[in-house]
Formats: structure tokens, C-alpha cells, sequence
């Protein structure tokens, strides 16, 4: 249940974030009465970040989670804002930066492992076994200093068969235990289908997938989320800004941006919201490496103001008319096309971490786990079925052609 209005003035955001240069992420925001308003540091430090139940657990995350792709062990400070802020719902996984990612959380646990309580802690695990889960867990309770995982992901599902019996049987273990809380999965491909299957199955307790304004208008996006709720699976949305910022290129793209600054939001900010809106995602996984885009993205979680039903028409258009800039995922679908099996689905999102999340670093070194031999295919294959039977219409073949150069 979310936490009531705070009174927020999202202009005095801006004046007392200044010192930390946010002003050039947010624009100056509309807010009510200075003199009756707090800032959205001073609401989320009194309050905390709103919250929602996660799925039948009946447990209260903030619906901001932070994501744990960047150097944690540096950023220690950050990690103490985070709590002050509510942003008590961190995100992690056994391969993020080759382990550093757990470690730094570990140090931080480390310090102040009073804090430890308040976190609502995932990590997740590679595996697809009984024994590599076993090997990962243990090596990721160490790493966090901490004995227990409060939500524990199988990562990277692209089809609900890989939760299989064993899976079953060694999440019942582990919780008995007592070294996980939740079970579930990650889904970055096909999780319209994976959505649907697993709200089949009765021990699925939450699902991370990717959901954004492009994607929730789809029929079987809708349907998915929905059946997984009736199943009582708490849902984490991730890769929120569907592909990037608006862009700049077109009156379109102007018209659209145009309209979040005067609404007093960025464009960054309105896509959270979008997907805010809809009660059955329980939170938004973001990254936020820096203080400035977390305090950008609290401002946008703790201020009420809903976007207009136009604006969200906007968005929905936006997302209609740009629909070839975005891969959504369904990678069955190309991967199925081409004669010899490549990860195109993978390599796509590893372009987008790199374009769109300025992650090139990540992207590189994921691109370079493919074997060569498989990279090495990329540019000899034709693309002509695949890019016919694309959704999306996206330009296949150039794009792993890119991804070789970009990336290799």
C-alpha cells in the first residue's frame, strides 16, 4: 500500500538539490506552496519512497529499486543515501562487474550491518541447476555478508521450462534454510510467454521483467502482467526507458519532450511514471550509478502528480510511431530465422547497454564472453527471413554488423 501524499513541491527539489548539480538532470518543476511544501528529499526522509505490497508475499518494497550494474564498491555513500532516501529495495547478481557488485554491498553490509534489516536484498544466479545455484547462493551470501538473500532470481529466463521440478525442490530447500525469503526469475526475452507460463505454476513468488511504455500497451503484455498477478506474483519492471531518451530529431520527438518539461517532469522521469501508474508493477528497477540520478528518480517516485490521460496518449504514440528503434525482446522469433543458431536477442541488448545505458564497458566484456567462433558468424549469415519475420522491423543484419564493430 502506498505511503500517503507528502506535499511535495517538486521546484524546491531543484532548489535544494542544486549543490549537488542535479539541475541538470531535472528541469524546474510546478510545485505548490513553498512555504507548506517539503522538498522530495525531506518527504522521503521523513516518509520514506512509496511502497507496494510484492505480489502474496504481502512484503512492503519501495516501488524504486536500485539496480547493482555499476562500481558499488566506490559508491558506498551512495548506498547510505539510498536508505535515507527509502530506496531500501537493492538489486544485484552473482556475474554483475565479475562479483564486485556483491562485494561492494558486502562492504557496506560490513560497516553498518544494522542497515542490513532494512534492505529488501535480491541477487541472482546463472545456473540452471541444483548444484550451480547451490555454488552461487553460498558464494553470494559471503560476498554480502549477510545470511540470507531476501529474493532469489534464476537469471535470464527466456522460456518458463527452465523452472523446472529440480528448480522447485531446491528453492523449498533453500527457503527452509532459511537462505532465501522468494523464488523466481529474470526475464529479458519472450516474457510476454514466460509471464503467462509461470503464473501456471504455484511457486513462482516474483518475476523481474522487461516492461516500458513501449511494451505495456501490447494485448499480451497486458494479459501476461495480469495473470501473474491473479497468481500472486510480485512483478519488478526493468529496462524502463524503452530504448533511451526521446529523441531530438524530429517536431515530434520536440513536441513530446516539449510537453514533459513543461509538465515539469524530463522525459527520463515521465517514463517511470508511466509505468508507475499501473498498480500491478510492485516496483522499477533503475540504475542509478550516480546521486544525481537517484535523486532525480526519487523526486519522480515520491511526487504525486500523475501524467495527463494526453500525455500518456503521447507516450503511447511515441512508442507506436518509433517502433523500429526498439528491440522488444521476442528473440525466438529471429533466432528461429537464422540458420545457424546465434544469440541475436543477447547481442541486441548488449548494443543497448552500450548506446543507451553508456555502459560500453559491460557490453564489451559481455559481447566478448560469446564464443569467437559464434561472433565471428555474425556478419556471414543472411538476415533476410529474419528481419521479414522481425515485429519491429529492425535492420538485423546491420545491427549485428555494428554490435562487431562496436563491441569487438
Amino acid at each position: 500500500m502506498q505511503k500517503k501524499d507528502n506535499g511535495i513541491s517538486r521546484r524546491s527539489f531543484i532548489k535544494a538539490a542544486g549543490a549537488a548539480g542535479v539541475g541538470s538532470v531535472l528541469a524546474p518543476l510546478a510545485g505548490r506552496n513553498r512555504a507548506q511544501a517539503a522538498t522530495p528529499l525531506q518527504a522521503a526522509e521523513n516518509t520514506g519512497v512509496p511502497t507496494r505490497p510484492f505480489g502474496r508475499s504481502g512484503i512492503q518494497v519501495p516501488i524504486l529499486s536500485l539496480g547493482g550494474m555499476f562500481d558499488i564498491p566506490s559508491n558506498q555513500t551512495l548506498l547510505k543515501q539510498a536508505i535515507r532516501w527509502g530506496v531500501t529495495y537493492w538489486d544485484t547478481a552473482h556475474v554483475y562487474s565479475g562479483g564486485r557488485s556483491e562485494e561492494g554491498i558486502g562492504q557496506f553490509f560490513k560497516s553498518y550491518p544494522e542497515d542490513r534489516d532494512r534492505i529488501f536484498l535480491v541477487t541472482k544466479s546463472t545456473a540452471r541447476n541444483g548444484r550451480g545455484m547451490s555454488e552461487d547462493l553460498a558464494t553470494s551470501l559471503q560476498r554480502m555478508n549477510t545470511d540470507h538473500i531476501d529474493l532469489f532470481f534464476v537469471h535470464a529466463v527466456s522460456s518458463a521450462a527452465e523452472m523446472d521440478s529440480g528448480m522447485r525442490a531446491w528453492a523449498a530447500e533453500q527457503k527452509a534454510a532459511g537462505k532465501i525469503r522468494l523464488f523466481g526469475f529474470s526475464t529479458h526475452s519472450n516474457m510476454e510467454r514466460c509471464l503467462l507460463d509461470a503464473a501456471r505454476l504455484d511457486w513462482i513468488d516474483g518475476i523481474m521483467t522487461t516492461y516500458n511504455f513501449r511494451l505495456m500497451h501490447e494485448e499480451k503484455m497486458k494479459q501476461a502482467v495480469a495473470a501473474c498477478v491473479d497468481a500472486g506474483i510480485g512483478l519488478t519492471a526493468m529496462k524502463t526507458q524503452g530504448g533511451g531518451a526521446v529523441g531530438t530529431t524530429s517536431s515530434q520527438d520536440l513536441e513530446l519532450a516539449g510537453r514533459f518539461v513543461q509538465k515539469g517532469f524530463t522525459d527520463k522521469q515521465a517514463k517511470l511514471k508511466a509505468v508507475w501508474e499501473n498498480p500491478q508493477i510492485s516496483a522499477i528497477c533503475s540504475q542509478m550509478p550516480t546521486m544525481s540520478i537517484l535523486m532525480a528518480n526519487i523526486a519522480a517516485a515520491v511526487d504525486r502528480t500523475s501524467l495527463t490521460q494526453n500525455e500518456r496518449q503521447q507516450l503511447e504514440r511515441y512508442a507506436r510511431e518509433t517502433f523500429s528503434h526498439y528491440c522488444a525482446g521476442c528473440s525466438q522469433i529471429c533466432e528461429n530465422a537464422v540458420a545457424v543458431k546465434l544469440p541475436v536477442g543477447d547481442i541486441m541488448r548488449y548494443l543497448m547497454y552500450a548506446r543507451s545505458y553508456g555502459d560500453s564497458q559491460d557490453a564489451r566484456r559481455r559481447f566478448a564472453a560469446i564464443p569467437d567462433a559464434i561472433r565471428q558468424q555474425l556478419t556471414r549469415q543472411d538476415y533476410t527471413v529474419a528481419e521479414a519475420r522481425c515485429p519491429r522491423q529492425l535492420p538485423i543484419a546491420r545491427l549485428m554488423s555494428e554490435a562487431l564493430r562496436e563491441l569487438a
